[in-house]
């Protein structure tokens, strides 16, 4: 029988394979694991497909009811009649006479009750006289209706009429307690009878675009302003249109959607009738009226709509359960404070959100399907995603669990899994133990002559006689140690390169220190010069030039100054941006140094105006130069600098400061000169 040092290395390693089972036991365990990832993957997407579909039914639904009902409702007689009262009661108005009492007090409700609470959510100062009614009939309505209204702010619409006696009063005492209830009744945040002029001569709710002019008036840019006149153009009967959510200033610039149908008498356009979105009935659509868990969302899952420019249509159920956590996660992510803020002010994400995520950007081409993706929080979620079909609108629809609530009973069957594993991985570790303990034996050649490598001896060889593939291994540990003594004559070849580029950074004798190892190197140096200048009008020119082009200029202004440096002994200890900082006498003493220093100055004065004659530039340079005593050494433990210090590095910094552009001041010796 063969001995066991004369089996071939593979023989060995099939005996080992053969009891060592441990591979065979992680591949079951990630085969189990992969499979029911993948079987609860699948359930989940399928559950949030059918949320998503179930959803978009009902909002696509609720849209199309709204369309007919405001289709339907702008062919009543009763709506018809009531924009003919109105229209005709509103031009009656207008030789009304408004007393100066009357705008003073419509200035006030303004100024204390409106502009306030739509300053908050606008950057800038809204200013008074942009927003004040102009027309007579506007100021006289907006006085009894708004400002002389008793009612607080946001219950305006509770006055059924002002007390003047108009017809106009008359009028809407009769028809307001109607149409207040049809948007009571059908959810509406408000109602609009607006005139073929563009003017809101009627609304239930009673904000400031109460009979202002879409396409004069200060609300002339808004949303509901651009579908009033597209309602306008279309001169069609049956016809009906939705404007998407945009801050709407009348409602202190909360996001705001409309939809809006034109009114005919016989085949007359004779106004429009148009109704607010009903902000909280999409929401409650959204999130189940809350009951995310009794969709089948869990704890972490959501519905939410997203329009084209990437931004929220429906309420964040994280900002509805959790606004202190929701703000702190959009934190983590990068968001900025004053997005923060709106959404808190507003109470909605709805225009204030942005989702920008691949699952969106898929479903806006026009596509469905699911992924796996980071949401809007930058948390890894499943999401299930589809474009809604919707006149008008440009939506798309999300429903998405938070990866870590959807591969809970994964993460619970791995522990299992774990636990199991490591009970048979540590039998097999005992086995495999005692069975390696035989395949050791030729390799302790190998390591001893290794460790003689380590020592630094590059000619140690490892003598195996075996014939198997350890005797391979031997062969290619020498070819190995032949190849490291290659390698480290070429280590000890760049550490003299490496030692030349020292001395062509540092001084000699500092590079000399820096390769005994010593960190702490500082000297005191006696009779130097300091020169420190600074360029002016570079920050202003580099304003109109590219980064490649500034650093192009600096290099070529200050190899000239290095190149005059080296005529004069100046040695540059650095540049810091557009100064320039360099000593003379520091490593080679000079008797003359405060000359050098001030014809190198000079010299720097000369080469300034040639540089802005040749190239057309208006740069210039103030130098200040101070004679005396510095310190010097090197400072840093990973990126080395060499550095000078002192009262006479800063005089010649101060004289540099104070120093005018096109002069050098100096202080030689405690004397102080200009030039």
């Amino acid at each position: 029988m063969r001995s066991l040092t004369h089996l071939s290395i593979k023989s060995k390693l099939i005996g080992m394979l053969l009891a060592v089972s441990s591979c065979s036991i992680l591949v079951t365990a990630y085969l189990g694991y992969r499979s029911g990832q993948t079987n609860l993957t699948h359930r989940v997407f399928n559950q949030l497909t059918s949320v998503r579909a179930s959803k978009a039914y009902q909002i696509e639904a609720y849209f199309k009811n709204i369309q007919n009902h405001t289709q339907t409702l702008s062919e009543d007689f009763s709506i018809i009649a009531a924009m003919q009262e109105f229209d005709t009661a509103y031009r009656q108005l207008q030789s009304a006479k408004v007393p100066d009492s009357f705008d003073q007090k419509i200035a006030t409700y303004y100024r204390n009750d409106f502009l306030p609470r739509l300053g908050q959510g606008e950057q800038g100062s809204p200013i008074l006289q942009s927003y004040t009614p102009k027309a007579t009939a506007s100021r006289y309505l907006q006085y009894h209706y708004l400002a002389a209204n008793a009612h607080p702010v946001g219950k305006k619409h509770l006055l059924n009429a002002a007390q003047d006696g108009s017809d106009y009063s008359r009028i809407h005492a009769r028809y307001h307690p109607i149409f207040r209830k049809i948007i009571e009744k059908f959810g509406y945040y408000d109602m609009f009878l607006i005139d073929p002029q563009g003017t809101v001569v009627y609304t239930v709710f009673k904000e400031t675009d109460f009979v202002s002019n879409f396409e004069i008036g200060p609300y002339k840019d808004s949303n509901l302003a651009k579908l009033s006149a597209i309602v306008q153009e279309s001169k069609e009967k049956d016809f009906s249109k939705i404007v998407d959510f945009a801050a709407y200033a009348p409602s202190y610039g909360a996001p705001a959607a409309f939809i809006a149908a034109p009114i005919f008498n016989q085949s007359e356009l004779i106004g429009i009738l148009a109704f607010q979105m009903p902000v909280n009935e999409i929401n409650n659509v959204m999130t189940g009226n809350g009951n995310w868990e009794r969709d089948g969302l869990g704890k972490t899952g959501e519905s939410y709509l997203v329009g084209r420019d990437f931004l929220m249509r429906s309420v964040s159920r994280f900002l509805v359960q959790d606004p202190a956590g929701y703000a702190q996660a959009l934190r983590s992510i990068g968001v900025k404070e004053p997005d923060i803020n709106r959404i808190n002010q507003y109470k909605t994400s709805i225009l204030q959100q942005h989702v920008r995520t691949e699952a969106v950007e898929e479903s806006l081409s026009g596509k469905q399907g699911t992924q796996i993706i980071d949401d809007y929080r930058g948390i890894p979620v499943l999401s299930s995603y589809a474009p809604l079909r919707i006149d008008g609108l440009d939506w798309v629809i999300l429903s998405e669990m938070d990866l870590s609530e959807a591969y809970a009973p994964i993460y619970s069957f791995q522990n299992q899994i774990l636990v199991y594993a490591t009970f048979l991985m540590l039998l097999v570790t005992l086995i495999a133990m005692t069975m390696a303990y035989l395949f050791v034996k030729p390799i302790n050649k190998l390591i001893e002559s290794a460790r003689k490598v380590a020592a630094g001896e590059l000619t140690a060889i490892a003598p195996l006689e075996t014939e198997d593939e350890f005797g391979e291994l031997a062969k290619s540990f020498n070819t190995m140690v032949s190849s490291l003594r290659t390698q480290t004559n070429l280590v000890e070849q760049k550490n003299q390169e490496n030692e030349q580029l020292l001395l062509s950074v540092f001084p000699a004798a500092i590079a000399k220190r820096l390769k005994r190892g010593e960190k702490d190197i500082a000297e005191d140096v006696s009779n130097v010069s300091v020169l420190f200048s600074e360029l002016t009008g570079f920050s202003k020119l580099s304003a109109s030039l590219t980064a490649y082009e500034i650093v192009a200029i600096l290099n070529d202004l200050v190899n000239a100054f290095d190149e005059a440096a080296e005529r004069y002994g100046m040695e540059k200890i650095k540049t810091i941006g557009d100064s320039y900082l360099a000593v003379c006498g520091l490593s080679l003493p000079y008797l003359d140094h405060d000359r050098r220093a001030i014809d190198f100055a000079l010299e720097i004065l000369a080469i300034m105006r040639r540089f802005n004659h040749e190239r057309d530039f208006q740069l210039n340079i103030r130098i200040g130069i101070n004679s005396g005593d510095v310190v010097a050494g090197i400072v840093g433990r990973n990126k080395f600098i060499y550095d000078v210090w002192g009262d006479t590095i800063n005089l010649a910094n101060a004289l540099r400061a104070v120093c005018p552009p096109g002069s050098v001041f100096s202080c030689p010796s405690g004397s102080s000169t200009a030039s």
